[in-house]
């Protein structure tokens, strides 16, 4: 089953990185907001493909682009087939977040996540 990875990330401002396996690589959207609140719809950014090691990794991020620190992690699963510029719905299975998420796009690399639970 694939990994996922929600990294807070302090650089340029606090933000927190969603992070999706997919094959050797990390699919990634920054997320406004950390997923607290079921239903909530939080502005995302598609960013570009990380490298699988973020999946284990906490501390400074090349280039003095601050800290990242795990928010959470775990196994994910694909509700419905998708293609990459799609709308994603996943079933997280972490160790804060368990239940299903929506990830769809608004307008170019703008997208909004949404943690059902």
């Amino acid at each position: 089953m694939p990994r996922y990875v929600i990294l807070q990330h302090d650089h340029p401002e606090l933000h927190w990185d969603l992070m999706l396996q997919a094959g050797d690589k990390l699919r990634t959207w920054r997320l406004a907001k950390a997923p607290i609140k079921p239903g909530e719809a939080i502005e995302a950014t598609a960013i570009g493909d990380h490298r699988l090691m973020y999946l284990d990794y906490e501390g400074p991020v090349s280039g003095g682009r601050g800290r990242v620190v795990q928010w959470d992690h775990g196994y994910y699963e694909e509700e419905i087939p998708i293609r990459l510029e799609e709308r994603r719905v996943v079933r997280l299975q972490g160790m804060r977040l368990q239940g299903m998420a929506v990830i769809e796009p608004v307008c170019g690399e703008r997208w909004i996540f949404r943690f059902i639970g």
